[in-house]
Order: C-alpha cells, then sequence, then structure tokens
C-alpha cells in the first residue's frame, strides 16, 4: 500500500515543460489537397477564363435584341427597348428553315457515314494485318495536306461525271473526303487502348470479327465515336467554300452559304445578323448537349470488369 505509483509519460512531459499541456500536433496535408490559397487562386483563374469565354456569346444575345440596326452604337439603351423582333424577321423574312433542312441533311449524313466508315477503318488497322497497314494510314494523313484551292476543280468535275453536283449526297461525299482520315486515326488510337482479350473472348463466344466489333468493342468506344461524330459534325455544318461551289440552288443552301448571302443583303443591319448568328448556333449547341455526356466519361469503363 506505501509503494509510490509509476508517473506516467503524460506527467513526465507536463512536469518536465513547466506544467504546460502538449502542443497539438501540425496537420499535415494530403497529397492533392491544396491550400486555401491555391484553391482561391484556381477557383479565381477559372472564372476569369469563363467570363472571357462567354462574353462575346452574351454580348452577342444581347446585340441581337436591340431592335433598330444603330443599337450596336449605343449598347446601353437596347436594356429598356429589348424585344424579339429580330428574331422573328429573320424567321418570317429569309430562307431560315431551307438552311437548317440542307444543313441537318448534310451534316447529320456526314456524321452517320463518316463515322462509320473511320470506326470500320480504324477498328481494322488497329486489329488486323495486312499488307500496307502502317503506310494506309499515313496515306489518309497525306490527304489532310491538301488546300482546298487544289481540291476544288478535280472534285467539282468527279461530282459534275457523277451528276452530284447541286446534290446533298455529293456534298455529304466531299465532307466525309475530309473527316474520314482524321476521324479514323483518333478512332484508331482508341480502339488500341481496348484490350485485345476483348476480342478473344468474342470469338471464344462464336462471334464473328463483325459481331465483335459491333457488340463489343462499339460500347467501350462510345467516347471516341462521340467525338468523332461532333468532328465530323461541325466540319460539315460550319464549311463554306465546298457548299457554294458545289450546291447551286437557293433553296439546298446550308447555313454558313445562307448566312454569307444574308450578310450581303443586310450589311449594316447587324441587329439582324446577330440574331442570325446566335440562331445558326443552337442546333450546334443541341448537338453537343446530346453528345457531351461520352466526351468525358472512362474509355473502357466497365471492359474489364468480372
Amino acid at each position: 500500500a506505501g509503494v509510490p505509483l509509476a508517473s506516467t509519460p503524460v506527467e513526465t512531459s507536463a512536469a518536465a515543460g513547466g506544467g504546460r499541456p502538449p502542443k497539438a500536433s501540425r496537420r499535415v496535408r494530403r497529397r492533392g489537397e491544396n491550400s486555401l490559397a491555391g484553391s482561391l487562386a484556381s477557383h479565381g483563374v477559372l472564372i476569369v477564363a469563363s467570363l472571357i469565354a462567354l462574353f462575346p456569346v452574351a454580348w452577342l444575345i444581347y446585340l441581337s435584341l436591340g431592335p433598330d440596326k444603330d443599337d450596336y452604337l449605343h449598347p446601353g439603351g437596347i436594356w429598356s427597348k429589348m424585344s424579339f423582333a429580330n428574331y422573328s424577321f429573320v424567321l418570317q423574312h429569309t430562307g431560315f428553315f431551307d438552311w437548317l433542312k440542307s444543313s441537318l441533311i448534310v451534316s447529320l449524313g456526314t456524321t452517320v457515314i463518316g463515322v462509320m466508315i473511320a470506326a470500320t477503318t480504324g477498328y481494322a488497322v488497329s486489329r488486323m494485318r495486312f499488307p500496307g497497314y502502317r503506310k494506309f494510314m499515313w496515306v489518309l494523313l497525306v490527304t489532310q495536306m491538301f488546300p482546298v484551292a487544289v481540291l476544288m476543280v478535280p472534285m467539282y468535275q468527279i461530282l459534275s461525271d457523277l451528276q452530284l453536283i447541286d446534290s446533298y449526297l455529293g456534298l455529304v461525299l466531299v465532307y466525309c473526303s475530309t473527316a474520314v482520315p482524321y476521324c479514323a486515326w483518333l478512332l484508331k488510337g482508341y480502339f488500341d487502348t481496348i484490350p485485345f482479350e476483348i476480342d478473344e473472348a468474342g470469338r471464344v463466344d462464336g462471334l464473328t470479327p463483325f459481331g465483335t466489333f459491333a457488340r463489343l468493342i462499339l460500347p467501350l468506344a462510345k467516347p471516341g465515336l462521340a467525338v468523332a461524330a461532333f468532328y465530323s459534325f461541325l466540319t460539315a455544318f460550319g464549311e463554306v467554300a465546298f457548299a457554294s461551289t458545289f450546291m447551286l440552288s437557293d433553296t439546298k443552301y446550308t447555313f454558313a452559304v445562307g448566312l454569307q448571302t444574308f450578310v450581303s443583303e443586310h450589311d449594316a443591319q447587324r441587329n439582324l445578323m446577330a440574331a442570325t448568328a446566335v440562331l445558326i448556333a443552337i442546333p450546334v449547341s443541341a448537338f453537343f448537349y446530346l453528345v457531351q455526356k461520352n466526351l468525358v466519361t472512362g474509355l473502357t469503363a466497365g471492359g474489364t470488369k468480372g
């Protein structure tokens, strides 16, 4: 009963420090965790960059709401008298809906045909080893080096011989000649990252090479297909030189050519041109909204899960 108790380490350290409690350990920042100043700085930079990117679009929409052609000189007065009169004029007194129909036919046709050809080409070069498969991809790349002015005359001659001048199919084929080489390179890179064991599993299950490609590979390549589709759509939607040369009828003009003629007719009416530009941007924005969920997803997400 008279034996003294041994002092604990806490008591010993407290006695050594003059009775002061031990200091709290300093919090260690984990890897990848930013400090408060770093987070504020990065968010500030992102906000400024977003404002710089969105300001021209917002300014164009704001100017399109001004009813007078000289409102762009005094933008402060638009707020009190803004209206949708410019949009009503463009929709009722121009060939907007003819341009919309032609642009959608050509753009969607280029997207479907171009992506289909590019996907089969990229998969064949990625998986099959036939003579000259490497040179074939370089030949596709070389076709992108020729400027539009050089290709215009031979393409016009070819389309004339095929009687495809002033036809949607002829313009779709011309745009595919531009979109397919790039998309084939893009999709080949996507297919290279998909494990080859998936193809072997398809063969074990009795699938043909095309069945393996359609049922197993394409679902895993949705991000690549979305990027290729978006590129093909934009290529056909915004091209001017080929469309203005090969399309002769006013009712078959695409948006790019129609806007070009509209600018020449209403050069001083910038309010109408702003409204037309906003309306033309709507189909592209809608198409981007449809494919954007696949642009950032993992390429082989779920491909190796058992």
